[in-house]
């Protein structure tokens, strides 16, 4: 098939796997799956290629450990999951120092391969390793973005289904901010079938899901004993869709912003249109007060993270 496009995924634990065989099902990209495991990559690739057949796509995944990185040579986009994932009683922050030098090693290593390419940056703490790719690449901020927003988003519209009973489809959220405990569900741009949330739901409950939110990483690290996979590797797939296929859409993603919401030189959960060249557009909601109060908080706490970064 010409015109393919090629992604690859640095990462093949649980959401790097599950992300490549997102992508491997969608069928438009080759995909490359790179992990610092000997074998690990490898042996990924070989059983989604062998899943091919019965889920209809083409086999086109190739598996490489840390020294086939020549492999990625050419990418449109670079998904970057590499990294510790938290254990149970661990904070986001605890994770900035040692996730710190393999994003930037990671970074180093794809972005002298694929100079043009979009990098979509999963570890975590997301908002600080949004900084450290930023910085290593040297590419513009357009095409270094970090996927948080469409999981705090997918977790916060799985709450209001739940809540509701109604259709998960019919429920469209907004969640900005840092991806930690202090992001920001907008209760005033949700709807569900159009009707705003708040017509739907008393206002206790509605303060009960966002605190669920809130914590929806923490509730499943304490549930499985790791970090969550199947949510989060969807979600990175889904930006790959925007990017590869330039469909501009209007997700909610980890941007740098300069100035937008009265923020500036950081990385923060906001409405982006996605498009070919990665972040296209950074896309303003009117917020209600208690918002802006609430995106103020997440943004100190951001910033504290990233103050001890070496690469920032």
């Amino acid at each position: 098939m010409s015109g393919r496009k090629k992604v690859t995924v640095v990462g093949a634990g649980n959401v790097g796997a599950t992300c490549a065989q997102e992508l491997a099902r969608r069928d438009y990209a080759d995909v490359v799956l790179v992990d610092v495991k000997p074998s690990l990559a490898a042996g990924k690739a070989l059983d989604i290629n062998q899943a091919a057949s019965v889920l209809g796509y083409e086999p086109r995944v190739v598996g490489v450990d840390a020294s086939g990185y020549d492999a990625t040579k050419g990418s449109d986009v670079v998904v970057i999951t590499a990294g510790l994932p938290r254990k149970p009683g661990m904070s986001r922050d605890d994770l900035v120092k040692t996730n710190e030098d393999i994003v930037a090693e990671v970074t180093r290593q794809v972005a002298r391969r694929s100079r043009n390419a979009v990098l979509v940056i999963v570890s975590n703490p997301l908002d600080a390793m949004c900084h450290v790719a930023k910085s290593v690449s040297g590419f513009p901020r357009e095409r270094v973005v970090g996927m948080a927003g469409i999981l705090d988003t997918a977790r916060f519209e799985c709450f209001i289904a739940q809540e509701t009973g109604l259709s998960g489809k019919e429920v469209t959220a907004m969640v900005l901010g840092g991806h930690g405990d202090q992001m920001v569900p907008v209760v005033s741009a949700t709807t569900v079938g159009g009707v705003p949330l708040d017509q739907l739901v008393s206002k206790s409950k509605i303060t009960k899901m966002v605190e669920r939110t809130k914590v929806g990483g923490g509730e499943l690290v304490k549930l499985l004993g790791t970090s969550a996979w199947y949510a989060p590797g969807a979600a990175a797939a889904q930006m790959v869709d925007a990017i590869c296929l330039d469909e501009q859409r209007v997700l909610p993603a980890t941007a740098y912003l300069e100035g937008e919401y009265g923020i500036r030189d950081l990385y923060m959960g906001v409405p982006v249109r996605l498009g070919a060249s990665g972040v296209e557009e950074v896309v303003k909601l009117k917020l209600s007060p208690a918002e802006k109060k609430m995106l103020k908080v997440s943004e100190a706490a951001v910033r504290d993270v990233v103050s001890v970064l070496t690469h920032n």
